[in-house]
């Protein structure tokens, strides 16, 4: 069975990087559709960016358009969020998904898909 470890986050100054990972073990994810989302206190969980199982489309919220850059290594089995110029309401636990169905069907719509790490902190602050 598919398993997702995020790793990556921590406490980062506004205007600054962080590069978020998705480890993947179990199955490859050349199988899944991949996505990253967030939920930040007393919200609900948003969509941040997905990319599909050969990694020929992605597809960004409009509030990271520009900033962040989902990619991933097939070698390494891993998804990754490059996230640069990084703003106080991008705090949130960062969480990576996995499903078989397409980006189209999965991406926009948080909590549909079938697998789900455990999550990582990310805070931006002063």
């Amino acid at each position: 069975q598919l398993r997702l470890v995020e790793s990556g986050g921590g406490l980062v100054q506004p205007g600054g990087s962080l590069r978020l990972s998705c480890a993947a073990s179990g199955a490859t994810l050349d199988y899944y559709s991949i996505g990253w989302f967030r939920q930040a206190p007393g919200k609900e969980r948003e969509e941040v960016s997905c990319i599909s199982n050969t990694g020929a489309r992605t597809d960004y919220a409009d509030f990271v358009k520009g900033r962040f850059t989902i990619s991933k290594d097939n070698a390494k089995n891993t998804v990754y969020l490059q996230m640069n110029d990084v703003k106080p309401e991008d705090t949130a636990v960062y969480y990576c998904a996995a499903d078989h169905r397409s980006l189209a069907i999965v991406c926009g719509r948080p909590g549909i898909s079938a697998y789900w790490g455990q999550g990582t902190q990310v805070t931006v602050s002063s």
